[in-house]
C-alpha cells in the first residue's frame, strides 16, 4: 500500500478496537509532533506505557540520591530530566537549592575528567535508563578502571524492556517496540514473548512515516504473536554484541521496581559483585510514595489517560511538575499537555 493509503486505512480503521501502547517515550514524542494521534480512528487507541526511564523510577531513588548529595563528600551528577523528579522528601532540583553538590551533565563519560581533578569528593552518577543507555555506564566503569580513577561510584535505576512487556502482556493488542533499545538488544529476544502472547509486536524509528507504516502492520498482524522490524537501518535481529557483552561484564540481573507496576521478576540491572565498589547502594530501593492524587502510575500501564488525573493542567504542569510523566519531555503527561 502507498503511504496516503495507509493514512487512509488507520483514519476509517472501523475494526474492533486496539490498543496498540508505544513503549518508548521517544516514540510518544515522535508521535505527538507528528500529529498522528489526531488522525488515527477512534477504535484505535495509543497507550503511552513505561519506556520513560524517569517517568518509572521510584521514589526511594530519588531519596536515596538526595541523601547521598547531604554528605558534603559527595557530588551527585545526573542527566537533566532527573533534577525535577519528585521523590517523598523533595527533588534533586530543591537539594541542590539548599546547598547539595548536584550537576548535570550531558553524558556519563564528563564524570570522569571532573574525579580525576578532584580527588577529595566522591563523584556518584545517577545511572536512570534501560538497555540503551546501561552500556554506557559499563563503559563509565571500564574507563575509571584503566585511568585508575577510584572516586567514581553509580546508583543504578537500570531496567530491561522484556521483562516489563510481560508484565503488561495482555493488556494490549499490540507493541511498538522501541527502537534505540532494540539497536543494543535486537528484536529477537521479544520473539518468544510474541508467540507466548498472541501480540504482534513491531520495531520501528522515530518518523512519522516509519511509525504509521509499524501501527498499519500492527492492526494487520493483530491476533498473531509475530514480531516485524520496520526500523532495518540501525536494528538487527541479534543486536550489538559489543554493548551487550559489555552490559554482561558489569551488570547482572535482578528483581526492581517499576513505578505503577511493582516489582518486576529480573527486570533491573546491577552491578556484578566483583565491581561493587561502584556502587553506591542500589539495591533494595523499591519504595514508591508517589503523590496520593497524581496518577502517573495508572497513565503509564494504561489504566488511565493522562486528562483522567485531577492534577492535570491544574496544578501540575511542565513548569511546575507534580509528576514524574509531566517532567520528562518524554512523558506521556508532558506530551499531552503541548500537543
Amino acid at each position: 500500500m502507498t503511504d496516503k493509503e495507509i493514512v487512509e486505512f488507520l483514519k476509517n480503521y472501523t475494526g474492533p478496537d486496539v490498543s496498540l501502547m508505544e513503549i518508548c517515550g521517544s516514540h510518544t514524542a515522535a508521535i505527538v509532533k507528528s500529529g498522528i494521534r489526531f488522525f488515527l480512528s477512534p477504535h484505535i487507541r495509543m497507550v503511552s506505557g513505561p519506556g520513560c526511564p524517569v517517568c518509572v523510577t521510584v521514589t526511594a531513588y530519588i531519596d536515596r540520591l538526595i541523601a547521598l548529595s547531604e554528605d558534603p563528600q559527595n557530588v551527585i551528577c545526573s542527566f537533566g530530566d532527573l533534577l525535577r523528579v519528585p521523590g517523598s522528601r523533595g527533588t534533586l532540583e530543591q537539594a541542590k537549592a539548599g546547598g547539595s553538590n548536584i550537576r548535570m551533565l550531558y553524558s556519563p563519560l564528563d564524570m570522569l575528567e571532573l574525579a580525576e581533578k578532584d580527588s577529595l569528593h566522591n563523584f556518584i552518577f545517577a545511572a536512570v535508563g534501560f538497555e540503551t543507555t546501561a552500556p554506557v555506564y559499563a563503559a563509565l566503569l571500564e574507563n575509571a578502571i584503566e585511568r585508575g580513577i577510584r572516586n567514581i561510584k553509580i546508583l543504578t535505576s537500570l531496567k530491561t524492556m522484556p521483562e516489563v512487556v510481560k508484565c503488561i502482556g495482555g493488556r494490549m493488542d499490540g507493541y511498538l517496540l522501541p527502537g534505540h533499545v532494540c539497536t543494543v538488544t535486537g528484536y529477537a529476544v521479544y520473539e518468544p514473548l510474541a508467540a507466548e502472547m498472541g501480540i504482534p509486536m513491531v520495531a520501528a524509528g522515530f518518523d512519522g512515516r516509519n511509525i504509521v507504516q509499524a501501527l498499519y502492520a500492527l492492526l494487520k498482524l493483530r491476533g498473531r504473536g509475530i514480531v516485524r522490524n520496520f526500523y532495518p537501518s540501525v536494528v538487527t535481529r541479534e543486536g550489538n554484541k559489543k554493548a551487550l557483552m559489555a552490559m554482561d561484564n558489569f551488570f547482572e540481573a535482578g528483581d526492581a521496581a517499576w513505578r505503577g507496576l511493582g516489582i518486576i521478576e529480573n527486570s533491573g540491572l546491577f552491578l556484578r559483585g566483583e565491581y561493587e565498589r561502584f556502587d553506591a547502594g542500589s539495591r533494595d530501593l523499591t519504595e514508591d510514595r508517589e503523590n496520593t492524587l497524581c496518577h502517573c502510575s495508572k497513565v503509564i500501564t494504561g489504566e488511565e489517560n493522562s486528562r483522567d488525573c485531577p492534577l492535570f493542567g491544574k496544578s501540575c504542569t511542565p513548569s511546575d511538575p507534580k509528576g514524574a510523566c509531566m517532567v520528562s519531555r518524554e512523558g506521556a503527561c508532558f506530551n499531552e499537555y503541548i500537543k
